[in-house]
């Protein structure tokens, strides 16, 4: 996922959903937006079959997001990935699992998966993306004659939540779940953004075992109703690790951490 152009989304709010102000970064005025807005009624026992899970595929065609090193868009990679979990979710009885899909531009796009989770009465929203560094830590090659951009610093998932979300609490027990499933497997997540070479991006690390980060501003984790996650699944500007995120191994042991998350996640409700 790139991150540009989305931090400036957020001043950006819709009629028909009449949320928080922007975040100015202290968790006190947080605290506070949270306390102020109403409280969703209480989630039900989880029956697999029934349970709504929504599948955001991060960005659009027409927006789509960061560019791996080899050129190919991260909508792609995030769309292949979304329908691989969605199938793998439904194998293990979540019957009712959507993978949503969004056209237009980035800011206007931000606000239909919203709007499309929230009418779906969705149970929880895991948007999917894949992840590139801030542009000050790109590097020039070229790649079958095209002139590209890399970064081989760092690799690694990341997990994000919004303290902003009303189902915060059951946002941070399935990101927690899904970070320890996908490390079970022998996966390490991205450290660096509690690095401050990350700068604007730079987030608090929630649970540095599992690396659950806390991101209030995403608008696809603050302003749904149900709980929100959203799973960078990888570095794709990392030029070895792009090559894993494409592999049908690494992809089916994402798919399978997830669904393992999931299972846990419903039987504990």
């Amino acid at each position: 996922m790139s991150l540009r152009g989305i931090v400036a989304a957020i001043v950006v709010l819709l009629v028909a959903l009449v949320f928080s102000p922007t975040d100015r970064g202290h968790a006190a005025h947080a605290r506070k937006v949270t306390k102020a807005r109403p409280k969703a009624p209480a989630p039900g026992k989880c029956e697999p079959r029934k349970f709504r899970i929504i599948l955001d595929v991060g960005h659009t065609p027409e927006s789509f997001g960061a560019t791996s090193a080899r050129n190919d868009t991260e909508f792609g990679f995030n769309f292949h990935l979304a329908k691989l979990i969605g199938e793998r979710l439904k194998s293990e009885g979540f019957a009712a699992t959507r993978v949503l899909v969004t056209d237009g531009k980035a800011k206007a796009s931000l606000f239909k998966r919203v709007a499309a989770a929230n009418a779906a009465h969705a149970d929880l929203v895991l948007s999917i993306h894949h992840d590139s560094v801030p542009d000050k830590l790109l590097e020039e090659w070229e790649f079958e004659g095209a002139r590209s951009w890399f970064s081989d610093r760092f690799s690694g998932h990341s997990v994000f939540v919004s303290e902003r979300n009303p189902r915060f609490a059951a946002s941070l027990a399935f990101a927690r779940l899904m970070g320890k499933e996908l490390k079970s497997r022998g996966l390490q997540y991205a450290s660096q953004y509690s690095l401050p070479v990350m700068g604007r991006y730079r987030r608090q690390l929630l649970d540095k075992d599992v690396g659950v980060y806390r991101y209030d501003a995403l608008i696809v984790l603050a302003q749904t109703r149900s709980a929100a996650v959203l799973l960078e699944a990888g570095s794709i500007i990392n030029r070895d690790e792009e090559m894993a995120m494409n592999s049908p191994e690494r992809q089916e042991l994402i798919a399978g951490a997830v669904a393992a998350a999931m299972g846990e996640f419903c039987e504990k409700r």
